[in-house]
């Protein structure tokens, strides 16, 4: 007689996108969600032995709850672990994992994409043509928009674990020079410039964010050190939002037109109709904000797909792997 392979569920799946969830069902008895409200998670986690989740948020009170006596792993699929709360999980005794640098390579070149587009308005001056601008143009070219060359540009780095790291390779490839945000107690190569964030933020022409969100880091960007930076200066958030003081942001960016800001992402996701952030996007012309999808090419995807299935096959053999807890 077969013996019954242990549940999985799987609480969100729809932010998966496109790619097969069939790697978990290998070793699983899995069951999925497109999505999972609160009230709907204790039910959905009754019986099971692990869930994979990637925005759900599994806190104190879900934790606890009677339903969730036979969980032994959290699997979430993604590298921040901030929608789960460790402590809770540890003392339930639940492991967690997580997959770190799949989207490492993706998140990099978005980085870039956005430097490029502040830098050259590919994007802008492709909707000039769409709208029909470029056609009643009385010269051969249209020049609405500051365009400049990134080359010999100071870029400055916050944050240099896998994805600042590859930034810095390809920045460098372009030609800008690269500081890095100092921190305490950590030595640096002979080639990296390693300096104090007060002094990064005065001296970078643009300044990208690759740090987690902690209560450290948190509204690390704020009006007294937007008040650092140049007046020509581009901010770049792909980390988490609550990284910056978006309603500082704002503000700095309608005193300080000849500078510029591209978020990734926000404090609120998805943001409702009234978010005071993308509605200041949709009034200046220095604010551009994009639905956290830097992370989202297809081969990052597939890779966190199987990389979460690995760490569910190591979690049934008996074995660690990529655990946090």
């Amino acid at each position: 007689m077969t013996a019954a392979r242990p549940r999985l569920v799987v609480l969100d799946s729809a932010t998966f996108g496109d790619v097969s969830l069939d790697p978990f069902k290998v070793h699983w008895d899995c069951e999925s969600y497109a999505l999972s409200r609160a009230a709907e998670v204790p039910k959905r986690l009754q019986g099971c032995r692990a869930v994979v989740v990637n925005k759900v948020a599994l806190d104190r009170a879900v934790l606890q709850r009677p339903e969730v006596g036979e969980l032994g792993l959290i699997a979430v699929a993604a590298t921040g672990t901030d929608n789960i709360d460790l402590r809770a999980a540890r003392s339930r005794g639940i492991g967690v994992c997580n997959v770190p640098g799949y989207a490492t390579t993706a998140v990099a070149q978005f980085t870039m994409a956005l430097m490029l587009e502040w830098a050259s308005h590919p994007g802008r001056y492709g909707e000039l043509v769409r709208r029909g601008l470029w056609q009643r143009s009385p010269v051969f070219a249209r020049m609405d928009f500051r365009s400049v060359e990134l080359r010999g540009k100071r870029l400055g780095i916050v944050g240099y674990g896998n994805i600042g790291r590859a930034v810095a390779r390809m920045a460098r490839g372009l030609g800008l020079k690269v500081d890095i945000a100092r921190r305490d107690g950590l030595r640096s190569s002979s080639r990296e410039r390693r300096v104090p964030l007060r002094d990064l933020l005065e001296a970078s022409d643009i300044v990208t964010l690759h740090c987690p969100l902690t209560p450290r880091t948190k509204h690390l960007v704020n009006r007294r050190t937007l008040a650092l930076m140049k007046p020509t200066a581009l901010l770049i958030n792909t980390a988490r939002g609550g990284v910056v003081d978006e309603q500082a942001l704002v503000e700095w960016l309608r005193k300080t037109p000849s500078a510029g800001a591209a978020l990734d992402v926000l404090t609120e996701e998805p943001p409702s109709k009234r978010n005071p952030t993308v509605r200041a996007a949709r009034q200046l012309n220095n604010l551009l904000v994009t639905p956290h999808c830097a992370w989202t090419a297809i081969e990052a995807r597939e890779r966190l797909v199987q990389e979460v299935a690995r760490n569910l096959r190591a979690f049934l053999q008996g074995k660690s792997r990529n655990r946090i807890l």
